[in-house]
C-alpha cells in the first residue's frame, strides 16, 4: 500500500493494466493461506480504497490480461511485450505498451515489473522456472519498453525469493498446527482413558 500511495502522487505515474496485474497478484501471492478466505476480498478492496482507486477496475484488468497472455505461447507473449510484433489481441494492451515505450517519462515500479512476471506465468508456468531463460525475455522486453532489464530483473528476483520464503513459512506453520492437533488430540485421548478406568474398592 506505501508503494502504491507513492505512486499515485507522483506526477509522472499513470495507471496501466499492467500495473493492475500486479498489484493483484502481490496480494494474492502474499495473502495465500490467509484465514478466513472469505476476508481476503474485504481487505482488498480496503486497501485499494485507502489509496482512493476502484479495485473491482483493478481486478477486471487483472482477469483480462491474464486471460490474453493464456491463450498465447510465450515467444509470442515475448514478442508482444518487447513490441517487436504486433498482434491483433487486446487494443488496449497493445496502447499501452506503445505508450510506455514511447515515454522517456514512465514511473516504472516492481508492482509493474510483477504484472510483466505473471503475464509470462500465465502463459507458460514452467518458462518462469527456468532463470536463464527468463532473465533472457526480461532483457528483450525491457529493451522493448525502454525500461531497465537489470532493475527488472534484480526486481523480481526480490519478489520470487520473498515467494519461497512465504511457501517455507506457511509450510511451517502448517507443520506446527497439525503437531499442535495432534498433542491436543493425545491429551483428549489420555483424558478419556483415565476417566473410563473403573475407580478401585477402597475408592
Amino acid at each position: 500500500m506505501v508503494e502504491m500511495h507513492l505512486l499515485s502522487v507522483n506526477v509522472d505515474f499513470n495507471y496501466n493494466p499492467i500495473y493492475a496485474l500486479g498489484v493483484v497478484t502481490t496480494f494474492e501471492r502474499f495473502m495465500a493461506g490467509y484465514q478466513p478466505e472469505r476476508d481476503k476480498e474485504s481487505i482488498f478492496n480496503a486497501l485499494l480504497q485507502a489509496v482512493e482507486v476502484n479495485p473491482d477496475i483493478y481486478q477486471q484488468d487483472a482477469q483480462r490480461l491474464q486471460a490474453v497472455a493464456g491463450d498465447l505461447p510465450v515467444a509470442n507473449l515475448i514478442e508482444w511485450l518487447s513490441q517487436t510484433t504486433h498482434l491483433d489481441r487486446d487494443a488496449d494492451l497493445q496502447n499501452t505498451l506503445q505508450a510506455i515505450a514511447n515515454n522517456s517519462q514512465f514511473k516504472y515500479s516492481r508492482l509493474f515489473a510483477i504484472g510483466l512476471y505473471s503475464l509470462l506465468e500465465s502463459a507458460d508456468p514452467e518458462f518462469v522456472k527456468d532463470e536463464k531463460q527468463l532473465n533472457e525475455a526480461l532483457k528483450t522486453i525491457g529493451n522493448g519498453l525502454n525500461l531497465s532489464d537489470e532493475k527488472l530483473i534484480k526486481d523480481l528476483e526480490l519478489y520470487r525469493s520473498n515467494l519461497d520464503k512465504m511457501t517455507q513459512a506457511l509450510i511451517v506453520m502448517a507443520d506446527m498446527v497439525a503437531a499442535d492437533r495432534k498433542k491436543r488430540e493425545q491429551r483428549t485421548k489420555q483424558s478419556d482413558n483415565s476417566a473410563a478406568v473403573p475407580p478401585t474398592e477402597n475408592e
